[in-house]
Order: structure tokens, then sequence, then C-alpha cells
């Protein structure tokens, strides 16, 4: 049975490759983009993967929720209704110590990824009861766990805030048709991540590299995964499904530290 899908920030990275995935198997996906230049170039990359599935994008800007109810009527308008929203669309500050950080950085990365989540959560759980059903997913990130990284404090304070407020609606829903959980992909290796050297100290990017090359992985590794997890999970309330586990985390040190073996994850990247 096909779904119909909306992913915000579908445009690149994490978002854009797991709408191309959602594709090759059938479904119908809306992806958004903050301008309509993304939205463009993002349909155009993935138009090749769409077959027989309908494909649409709507330009969003997720802190306005009147943008993002735009999106949830285009799509139940062109596909009949929504089955599964992702609220994927999410930025980070580059990493600096908190005081060289500018204001309105912060103020972006706040309103994207906790209001964003905020508005997609309400436009779809308002959507989803009328209709009866459907699927709420929220991305978790770093900080999620609590974990603390150097230059990272807000965008993992905004993670830590998007972790208590999935799960504070998977209390609030759990007697509702609306399903509610959590998607997990670890470190991937984005454009996000790769404007990371052009901000850090030659050594310090380095070594951050030399600790990617171990527990990351590429777009392609993660998002059939997390598409296959979420399409299994369909009807499930309150998952967190979670591509990089303790086992594997462990697993991977164990490879790089006592086997020697080398991952190159930037190979033919400027990084």
């Amino acid at each position: 049975m096909a779904r119909n899908i909306v992913i915000t920030g579908g445009t690149r990275g994490i978002g854009q490759g797991m709408a191309r995935e959602f594709l090759r198997r059938g479904h119908h996906v809306c992806m958004t983009g903050r301008s309509q230049r993304s939205v463009d170039e993002g349909l155009q990359g993935l138009k090749a993967d769409a077959g027989e599935a309908k494909l649409i994008g709507i330009p969003c800007e997720v802190a306005d929720l009147g943008q993002v109810q735009a999106v949830w009527d285009g799509a139940a308008s062109e596909f009949g209704g929504v089955d599964i929203w992702i609220n994927n669309a999410g930025i980070a500050n580059l990493m600096q110590d908190f005081d060289a950080i500018e204001k309105q950085e912060y103020d972006n990365v706040v309103n994207t990824n906790i209001i964003g989540t905020f508005n997609g959560c309400k436009v779809a759980l308002i959507g989803m009861k009328q209709q009866g059903h459907g699927q709420i997913y929220n991305f978790e990130g770093f900080g999620s766990d609590g974990r603390i990284g150097n230059g990272l404090s807000i965008y993992g304070t905004t993670k830590r805030a998007v972790t208590y407020f999935t799960d504070a609606l998977i209390k609030e829903y759990k007697d509702s048709p609306v399903n509610i959980g959590f998607l997990s992909p670890g470190i991937v290796i984005t454009n996000m991540t790769l404007t990371e050297a052009d901000h850090l100290p030659p050594e310090r990017w380095e070594k951050t590299k030399r600790i990617y090359n171990i527990i990351a992985d590429k777009v392609e590794t993660v998002t059939p995964w997390l598409v296959e997890a979420t399409l299994a999970d369909f009807g499930k309330h309150g998952s967190r499904l979670a591509w990089l586990n303790t086992p594997k985390a462990m697993g991977r040190f164990f490879k790089a530290f006592v086997l020697r073996q080398k991952r190159d994850l930037f190979a033919g990247l400027d990084a």
C-alpha cells in the first residue's frame, strides 16, 4: 500500500535521502525547502526516482505556522491525506564558543529546530485527528541524550528540547489515533557537517574527522534503513527508530582501535 508522506527540509541531506528511498518504494512524497529555488532543485534531484509515485515540493519556513499549514493543505489535496509526517528540517550553529555566536544565528537555530518542530506537530496532529490516523516522527540529534560537545551548545540544547517535547507528546496522545515517535540517524555526513570545516582550526577539524570516520555514516547508507524502519513501524506509538545503537557504536570502535580497520567517509569531498 502506498503511503502519503511529508518530509520537512527534504531538499538535501537526510531529508532528500529519505524522500528518494520512499519514492523508490512507490510511496508519494511532499518535501519542503526554505525557498522556491531549493524546492525546484530538490525536485529535480528526485525526479528520476519517482517512477509512478507522486512527488511535490512546497516552499516553507517551518517557524511560520501558516506556511506549515499550507504544506499540510497542499499534500492532503494532492494525495488525499497524509499518513506519515517527518519533522526533519533542522540547522546547526557554527561550532564556536557561545559568546562568539551571533544572536541572529541562535535565533535561527531555535526557531527552526524547536518552533519548527512544534509547528509541524501541531499541524499534523490536527489534520491526522480529523482524518482518523497518522504517524509523526521527530528527529533526534547530538544533545538529545544529554551529551555536551564544545561549540554545540545551541544545537544540542534544541535537540534535547525536541526529545523532551516528543516524550511529552507520546504520553499526551497515547490514546489518540495519531502515533508519535523518534527517528535517530546517528552521525551522518551532510552539507551541514562539512560546513564545520570552514569554521574550525585545521587541527581540530582533523581530530573531528577521525571520530567521524569511526562512528559516522553517509546519507545513502543510513536513509534506506530509516525508511524501511519507518514503514514497518506504521501504526505503532512511542517508537525510537535508532540506526546507531550502542552495540553498533561499540563495534565501530572495536574495529577501529583493535582490528585497526580504517574508513574514509571524506574521500572525494571538499572538507
